[in-house]
């Protein structure tokens, strides 16, 4: 595909499961917006949205399979969007997805990592009642989980393992909590109360709205299934495998988020006691609720913070590949020197050092307004999706039948997920942009919209200052892919001469 190989093909199909559903890992993220959930819609935004959200991931997953399957490339969604382009608009559209992607990968990495901060904070506060959290305390949790998953990351080859201990350390929580929660809470809900309870707090008189914005908790709980696309060229076979490996996510983070919500509303003392919580974390007011001691209550939450660790590590993988593969197609500044891969290390130590220096940075926004901090979390999940939506529009006007199909291709399934995916994305960046409360005043607002115009800004500028220019194109690639063939032919024909004339010179003589 016009790339060399340079890291080891080290990944199973198993690690890759690993590290794409620790990333997309359902139950974690509902642990950690549970207060959204609770605020637009209650048990029933949570129980019916995740059923909603898994059915949209599905069809999400089946678009990027099939792509992944026909192109598999580090690259991944951009990758796709420069093949499947025509020649005129192929460079632009491919360097627009990569930066979404990006975007995407980073937003994401932060919202991660300000949910574990937040959790060990919330943890102190519980175990010390006079304590105020701060939001520079949450700030120095974040930076401490980012810092700790950069070290992680710089040692490539490692991570295969830690991808499959990741997976086993999340399904392992989550079987301790769904059994410990139900068996000790001191009271049950009715079966009303989980699956026909509507709570709206929100101030949006009309409860379709109100469910609506927040399905933003859902949604962000499957964020990130282009996960395992960016490590097509770490496993054998990634025509075959990660299919597997993003569809295995889908079912897996389904299953295990919608039995553990279930286990918690059925186990839940009242909506109410959680809104407001000094620690911040409704999550862990409601195991102390339920365990009704505080070791109890932080042992569960630990595993709910170890699992985040484990979610962080997988982003981080993630973005750093995003950001080496980009670059070495010229889609960001200074490409020539975050293209490189450390080979003692087998890792893009440059773009994943790059990529945590970013996550730093949005990190800084939480103290100066946590409004806006939000509202990159909900970009984070919108520039993922028009991430997926720009090859896949490149697909439906090239026709799905007029390119080389991979093992994994659905036909008419494939084409209704392409549907399915393109509406959904018009949706949410429609819908996710309304703000989450009502009345509006400046600390509530939903900001996505100026993160959205700001990012564009950056592309545009980056685009017409060095991008057009400097990024590599769709010709240029496929030149360099075929020259080792080339040279090849050019090798073989040459011996077929030298045979040839060294039989003549032996029959004149």
């Amino acid at each position: 595909m016009g790339h060399s190989q340079d890291l080891l093909r080290n990944y199973s199909v198993l690690s890759v499961l690993g590290v794409g559903f620790s990333l997309a890992n359902a139950w974690f993220g509902i642990s950690t917006g549970l207060i959204t959930g609770i605020n637009s819609g209650g048990p029933i935004l949570i129980v019916y949205g995740l059923v909603l959200i898994a059915l949209i991931s599905l069809c999400v997953g089946i678009s990027l399979s099939e792509l992944v399957s026909a192109y598999p490339n580090a690259g991944g969604q951009y990758f796709w969007a420069n093949e499947l382009a025509s020649r005129r608009y192929a460079n632009f559209a491919s360097y627009l997805t990569g930066w979404f992607a990006w975007a995407g990968s980073i937003f994401t990495s932060a919202s991660i990592a300000i949910a574990v901060g937040s959790g060990g904070v919330g943890c102190w506060q519980l175990a010390h009642p006079d304590f105020v959290v701060r939001p520079w305390h949450v700030f120095l949790g974040y930076q401490t989980v980012n810092i700790f998953a950069f070290f992680f990351n710089c040692y490539g080859r490692i991570l295969p393992t830690m991808g499959q201990l990741t997976f086993w350390t999340s399904l392992l929580s989550f079987i301790i909590i769904l059994v410990t929660v139900p068996s000790k809470a001191p009271t049950h809900q009715d079966a009303k109360f989980v699956f026909a309870t509507f709570v709206n707090n929100t101030g949006w008189k009309n409860n379709g709205i109100a469910f609506i914005v927040g399905l933003i908790n859902p949604n962000w709980a499957f964020a990130g299934l282009d996960c395992a696309t960016h490590l097509a060229e770490e496993i054998h076979h990634p025509e075959k495998m990660i299919p597997i490996a993003i569809l295995g996510t889908v079912a897996i983070s389904f299953v295990t988020s919608w039995t553990y919500a279930i286990a918690l509303f059925f186990s839940m003392k009242d909506v109410d006691s959680l809104v407001d919580t000094a620690t911040g974390v409704p999550i862990l007011v409601l195991f102390y609720q339920i365990m009704r001691n505080k070791a109890g209550a932080i042992a569960l939450e630990a595993l709910i913070m170890a699992t985040g660790v484990g979610c962080q590590i997988a982003c981080h993988t993630w973005q750093s590949r995003l950001c080496w593969s980009f670059a070495r197609d010229g889609g960001i500044p200074c490409s020539s020197y975050f293209c490189k891969v450390d080979r003692r290390l087998n890792v893009p130590l440059r773009a994943h050092f790059m990529s945590c220096i970013l996550v730093a940075i949005v990190g800084c926004l939480y103290l100066g307004s946590y409004t806006a901090f939000n509202s990159m979390i909900t970009a984070g999940i919108v520039c993922l999706y028009i991430s997926y939506s720009i090859p896949v529009i490149c697909l439906l006007l090239r026709g799905r039948d007029n390119i080389p199909h991979g093992p994994f291709w659905m036909g008419p399934i494939g084409l209704l997920s392409n549907i399915v995916l393109l509406l959904w994305t018009c949706f949410t960046f429609i819908m996710y942009s309304f703000p989450p409360v009502r009345p509006v005043h400046a600390s509530n607002m939903n900001y996505v919209s100026a993160v959205y115009a700001i990012l564009v800004l950056i592309i545009v500028i980056d685009w017409f200052a060095r991008g057009r220019r400097e990024y590599r194109a769709q010709d240029e690639r496929h030149d360099e892919a075929a020259a080792p063939l080339l040279r090849g032919s050019v090798t073989e024909d040459g011996d077929d001469r030298q045979r040839v004339d060294e039989s003549t010179t032996a029959g004149m003589n």
